[in-house]
């Protein structure tokens, strides 16, 4: 019918089919053998054209008139099992592309569901509390505290939230090759400069 998409089973049925065809291929080329071994050619008259007594005419014509039949039923067959295979092979092609595609679609969805950045890291002091808390070079910082995207101004509105929270924790949420990464982050003295020992540049927008 062709509306039908060919499945697996449906090439499994084909070789059986096939199979079955050459059983019965072999069967026929049997009964020729039994027939004093007449193939599918040998004159089944004798030197003087006669009709040849020692065989089963009737049998060997029949035998030879069937192998001619289901060989052709198996070239065929052959061509059904080869087209049903390219159809399945074409059909994976296609689902396989489909599936990149649908990936890469979610792939770009998710990067365009990450928030904006407005700083990134561009420094971090080992043993500061900036780099105890986990925060690295290249984070994109899209929350810090409350500062972010839509009321960042300039780098004064962190250092401002940052003198404010001493000893408290503070959100911040950066984007980390593409991911978003939650950061708890708690400015306090130690032994450098400043309160969290990193250094963040706005980002031009």
């Amino acid at each position: 019918d062709g509306s039908r998409p060919i499945t697996i089973s449906d090439v499994q049925e084909l070789v059986k089919q096939k199979d079955e065809l050459e059983a019965q291929i072999k069967a026929c080329y049997e009964l020729l053998e039994g027939q004093k071994g007449v193939g599918m050619n040998e004159p089944l008259v004798d030197a003087e054209g006669f009709p040849r007594n020692d065989i089963d005419l009737y049998q060997v014509r029949t035998a030879r008139h069937n192998i001619i039949c289901l060989q052709n039923d198996h070239k065929a067959l052959m061509k059904q099992v080869e087209e049903a295979l390219h159809q399945l092979h074409a059909r994976e092609k296609e689902k396989h592309a489909r599936d990149e595609a649908e990936a890469l679609a979610e792939a770009m969805s998710q990067n365009q569901s990450l928030p904006q950045a407005f700083a990134k890291v561009n420094a971090v002091t080992p043993g500061s509390p900036a780099s105890i808390s986990g925060l690295q070079v290249d984070d994109e910082i899209v929350e810090f505290g409350s500062v972010n995207i839509n009321n960042f101004q300039n780098l004064q509105n962190i250092a401002t939230v940052v003198q404010h929270s001493e000893g408290r924790p503070l959100s911040v949420t950066v984007i980390r090759s593409g991911k978003k990464v939650h950061v708890g982050l708690t400015p306090k003295r130690w032994a450098g400069k400043g309160l969290l020992g990193c250094n963040i540049i706005p980002l031009q927008r």
